[in-house]
């Protein structure tokens, strides 16, 4: 046992040095009558002369007492460091290096984290949920129940449940399960499998069956997500059957998460219909408690502002006092944002909403030296210090995937968010000492 994990056995916040304390203080009192039952027996019985040698009574009783404290400490500590080893590698084989002081630590500190709803949908809500719970327990995920393709089109059209697409994705990121049962959660099924399943992902069918034994979807996303161990709550902006339309540029009207970026137009307006869907009450008080709220990335029309369109969420959003950033993508989308600046994606979201609604626009400063290839049809997202974001402060970092250029670095972005959670506390500190 290294003397890192011996010292954080003493770290604030474990709830383990009081229940230590009164271990040894009953270890001591035992130990006290032990000593008062040994000296009645010696006062009381006359021991052979050997005895004197074998109870080291050569010794001056001061040396004797020391010796007894160092040899108990020594098998304390030796028999301390197996327990935590055995029951690490019995029950908790996720503990890193086989300590569960580590895992206790990062467990409590992650629940003193700071209460976080993240607004979106697709793999850029699930890229950002990955990296912040390793800072935070205490994190919502609002998604888009929009979606009406692929597979969780089908279920949505055959089982008349919401699309579960956003909410496997999510689940998988805060998962604390074995990495093999995430990747089977997002599994999908190919041609192989027979047209009847082909295309599923297993995580898709493994919720909807679950809301079919559960009878409703609420219940299934927490049964799913106690299964899997997940850390912080999935909310869906709404339980109501919404479709997602646009207004194009060439002024035509379409309807359909999966048809607006294929229409040939860019979208000018999003909208939702029933326009007056009801938002689901977890995720409107979500937002009220919040102490961060982070809109993006994803795609901005369909994933984004689908959230923002249910009514409660919308007026939540600006009631909210949380401290509130807007993610920007790395790169556009072909058929929804081509050409899009970053001022451009809030300033979407703004005429949305009617106001401007963020303290920070968070935007990716590491561009690429070449072109994106051509076949990804898209292009860095631009950030000009000098554009309108509507009183918002604007912050550069490197987020960017190395491999992926068109998408964020979970720990970058991650770390980015945190630094910018911690410097907003600063800001407010300076700001009362200012008044004072």
């Amino acid at each position: 046992m290294s003397r890192t994990s011996i010292t954080k056995w003493l770290y604030f916040g474990l709830h383990i040095k009081r229940w230590l304390f009164l271990l040894l203080v009953g270890v001591a009192v035992m130990g006290l009558g032990i000593a008062y039952l040994l000296r009645e027996v010696y006062v009381s019985y006359v021991f052979p002369e050997w005895v004197a040698y074998a109870t080291l009574q050569f010794i001056p009783r001061w040396a004797r007492g020391m010796l007894f404290i160092v040899s108990a400490s020594g098998i304390t500590l030796f028999a301390g460091w197996r327990l935590n080893r055995s029951l690490a590698e019995s029950l908790l084989p996720g503990a890193p290096n086989g300590q569960i002081v580590d895992l206790v630590y990062a467990r409590r500190t992650q629940e003193r984290g700071p209460r976080i709803v993240a607004i979106g949908g697709g793999t850029g809500l699930s890229n950002l949920l990955r990296g912040l719970k390793q800072y935070t327990s205490n994190l919502t995920a609002i998604v888009t129940v929009a979606d009406d393709g692929g597979s969780s089109g089908r279920l949505r059209r055959d089982m008349q449940v919401i699309p579960p697409g956003d909410i496997r994705n999510c689940i998988a990121a805060l998962a604390d399960a074995e990495p093999l049962v995430t990747e089977l959660f997002q599994y999908r099924f190919d041609e192989r499998a027979g047209q009847g399943i082909a295309g599923h992902s297993f995580g898709n069918l493994f919720i909807a069956a679950m809301a079919e034994v559960t009878g409703n979807m609420e219940a299934a996303i927490a049964e799913t997500s106690r299964v899997l161990a997940v850390r912080g709550q999935i909310v869906p902006s709404t339980h109501e059957d919404i479709v997602l339309g646009a207004r194009l540029a060439d002024g035509r009207i379409v309807r359909g998460e999966s048809v607006i970026p294929k229409s040939g137009s860019a979208p000018v307006e999003a909208f939702i219909e029933p326009r007056e869907a009801a938002a689901h009450p977890r995720a409107v008080r979500a937002l009220l408690d919040a102490d961060l709220v982070l809109i993006g990335p994803g795609s901005l029309y369909t994933s984004v502002l689908p959230n923002l369109l249910v009514p409660g969420i919308g007026r939540a959003l600006l009631e909210s006092k949380a401290h509130k950033v807007y993610i920007s993508n790395v790169a556009t989308q072909h058929g929804e944002t081509d050409g899009f600046s970053a001022a451009d994606h809030y300033g979407a979201i703004r005429s949305h909403l009617g106001v401007p609604v963020v303290d920070v626009v968070l935007a990716n400063s590491n561009l690429p030296q070449e072109p994106l290839p051509a076949e990804w049809c898209s292009e860095p997202v631009l950030a000009a210090g000098d554009a309108d974001y509507a009183g918002a402060r604007l912050v550069l970092s490197d987020l960017v995937d190395t491999e992926l250029r068109y998408s964020h670095d979970t720990t970058r972005l991650a770390s980015a968010v945190m630094r910018l959670y911690f410097e907003r506390d600063l800001r407010v500190q300076a700001a009362a000492l200012a008044e004072a």
